[in-house]
């Protein structure tokens, strides 16, 4: 039975993570430990939750242990908002490069998409049947409901002007007071108390149910897919950029946010709608987004992920050793890179950052910085900015043993994942133990005297592996395939034992 996020302990949560993660048990049980001390927040009191903070985390190890998977992988346990940044993208006051509120723009930007696709699912049924009813219309114009049929405005003469009217013996006009007499405004009849209109001749009782019928046909022909392929134009919404601000929250060039469609309207551009031919079958997918999109509250949408964000957004920073002053180093780049760390301390000890969608208070986002750390060490951070980052975990390298567990055991093991690709071919690929064992032990050799690049480096493996195989599918097609020792061998061992070619290969 699946556990609620509120009822997971630190244990429940570390079991989660095994499915997908190998190994690295410090970093799960830290990351675990700040999780749920945000749900235990989220029942203290008023009072005290506000002082509450986070307990931030710096993963200490070199690329391919896991440092990004396992972030990533508990924001979508705890189904929060998640991004992933480099330090390095990062210059100081945004020169050049990006500024660092721009972290937090676009975390408010994925929280967003992660609430109106949770709010997607109870609009769809409404939306997909407003956007089969238009597709109907397209296709059989004249088919729905006559425009006719709904009474004019009473207000509005022939002319399109706006009449006087009229209250006791005081005709109010469009200029004001017209006159106090008796004399009925323009356009009423002075026999009848209603203005007079003219309405569309009532349509022939067997006209309409045959195009009723018609109608019903081409309804159950689009439900079949017959009508797929058939060309016709829509009018859609022109996208949007929301509010226009050229420069949201005061950062950099990169946080320009400029609405064309308000450009446009500002200097006599054209409307909000844009006609476009397209098959039916892309006509439906324009047409539901555009139904979607227009049945979702924003204002909900915007103020679910404001609160999101700030009591549940996670933001990893990457490569943050780049931006450490090494010990002993001296010059301007080592200033470039004291400023960038100056300007994150401000939204990691919690500051307010606007954005097209209000302002967002960073004080209760939980920050996981990352990094390789073996020219620089976490002490050669700005003693501030140290003090904001508690927990330091350190991951461990991987060994064949790890990488033979990486092969197999995750939900999303790297054999399960080219299994599944080649079925879709006809290609039953099986990969016997004897073989996993040796691509472990070769990835972990090649890690060794190259770089080492940890777990990516199964990816390269795999893949100068399979080579052929994949070329090759459809001959292979109907047949199972399987993967030996003596085949990573013959296919691995040559490249391997060339010291020079399997810096390029492998």
């Amino acid at each position: 039975m699946k556990i609620g996020l509120s009822e997971m302990i630190p244990r429940d949560i570390v079991t989660e993570l095994d499915k997908y993660i190998i190994g690295q048990e410090k970093a799960k049980k830290a990351v675990a430990i700040a999780l749920r001390n945000r749900i235990r927040r989220s029942k203290l009191a008023d009072d005290i939750r506000d002082e509450v903070a986070p307990r931030n985390i710096i993963m200490i190890g070199p690329t391919g242990v896991g440092k990004t998977e396992i972030a990533r992988r508990l924001a979508k346990l705890a189904g929060a908002p998640f991004i992933k940044v480099e330090a390095t993208k990062f210059t100081e006051v945004g020169y050049v490069g990006r500024d660092v509120e721009s972290m937090v723009r676009d975390l408010m930007t994925s929280a967003i998409s992660m609430v109106k696709s949770d709010m997607k699912g109870d609009v769809e049924p409404a939306a997909r049947e407003a956007a089969e009813e238009e597709l109907l219309d397209l296709l059989l114009p004249g088919s729905g409901k006559r425009k006719g049929e709904v009474r004019r405005n009473a207000a509005m003469n022939k002319s399109g002007g706006f009449p006087g009217i009229q209250i006791g013996a005081i005709t109010l006009g469009p200029n004001g007071i017209q006159s106090a007499g008796t004399t009925p405004p323009i356009g009423f009849n002075q026999e009848e108390e209603e203005p007079k209109e003219e309405l569309p001749p009532p349509e022939d009782e067997e006209k309409k149910a045959r195009k009723e019928r018609m109608r019903e046909s081409f309804r159950e022909k689009l439900r079949a897919g017959e009508l797929e392929d058939r060309l016709i134009e829509v009018s859609i919404s022109r996208q949007s950029g929301g509010s226009f601000n050229m420069f949201a929250g005061g950062g950099g060039m990169e946080s320009m946010d400029i609405n064309m469609d308000a450009l446009s309207s500002l200097f006599g551009g054209g409307g909000g709608k844009k006609k476009k031919k397209v098959t039916v079958k892309e006509a439906r997918e324009l047409l539901l987004a555009e139904h979607i999109d227009r049945m979702i509250d924003t204002d909900s949408a915007v103020d679910r992920a404001r609160d999101l964000v700030q009591n549940m957004g996670i933001i990893f920073i990457d490569e943050m050793d780049k931006i450490a002053n090494r010990e002993g180093a001296r010059g301007g780049q080592d200033v470039s890179r004291e400023g960038v760390q100056r300007d994150i301390l401000p939204i990691v000890e919690g500051s307010s950052v606007n954005t097209k969608y209000g302002m967002i208070d960073t004080s209760h986002i939980l920050f996981i910085a990352a990094g390789a750390f073996n020219l620089a060490k976490p002490s050669d951070l700005i003693p501030e900015l140290q003090g904001r980052f508690p927990l330091r975990v350190e991951l461990e390298d991987l060994d064949a043993d790890a990488f033979e567990q990486i092969l197999t055991s995750p939900r999303n093991a790297l054999t399960k994942q080219y299994a599944a690709i080649m079925k879709t071919e006809d290609v039953e690929l099986v990969f016997t133990k004897e073989a996993v064992r040796r691509m472990a032990e070769i990835a972990a050799e090649v890690n060794k005297t190259a770089e080492n690049i940890g777990a990516r480096r199964l990816h390269t493996v795999m893949e100068l592996l399979v080579e052929d195989i994949s070329f090759d599918a459809a001959d292979y097609a109907g047949t199972t395939v399987e993967i030996t020792a003596e085949m990573v061998d013959e296919k691995l061992s040559g490249v391997v034992e060339d010291k020079d070619l399997s810096r390029y290969i492998l």
